[in-house]
């Protein structure tokens, strides 16, 4: 069963810092680019970050400079460092991989907060 798994969530002060993880499986991960993707109350999924299967990454101007996403292919596991938070970074972030084709179900998420 696929599965997509993300933790590591919280409520942080503007400035601050959380890693998120993303546990998922082998058929969504595995030689897939992935993405961490977030949305806010009232607005739609969009992509915050992704990483190709062979290293290279992309950000949205929003978080680059502040996120750091990056994968581990022997557990796969995503991951995205976010650094220098901002209230505008508060949502629900999600995992899963780039192209709607290679897809799983999507998770339930992990809440960030971001006070001012």
């Amino acid at each position: 069963q696929v599965q997509l798994v993300e933790s590591g969530g919280g409520f942080v002060q503007a400035g601050g810092s959380l890693r998120l993880s993303c546990r998922t499986s082998g058929r969504v991960f595995s030689g897939n680019h992935m993405g961490w993707y977030r949305q806010a109350p009232g607005k739609g999924r969009g992509l915050v970050a992704h990483i190709s299967r062979d290293g290279p990454v992309f950000y949205v101007p929003a978080v680059e400079g502040r996120f750091t996403i990056s994968r581990d292919d022997a557990s796969n596991t995503l991951y995205l460092q976010m650094n220098n938070l901002k209230p505008e970074d508060s949502a629900t972030y999600y995992c899963n991989a780039l192209l709607p084709l290679k897809r799983g179900p999507w998770g339930q998420g992990t809440q960030v907060t971001v006070s001012a």
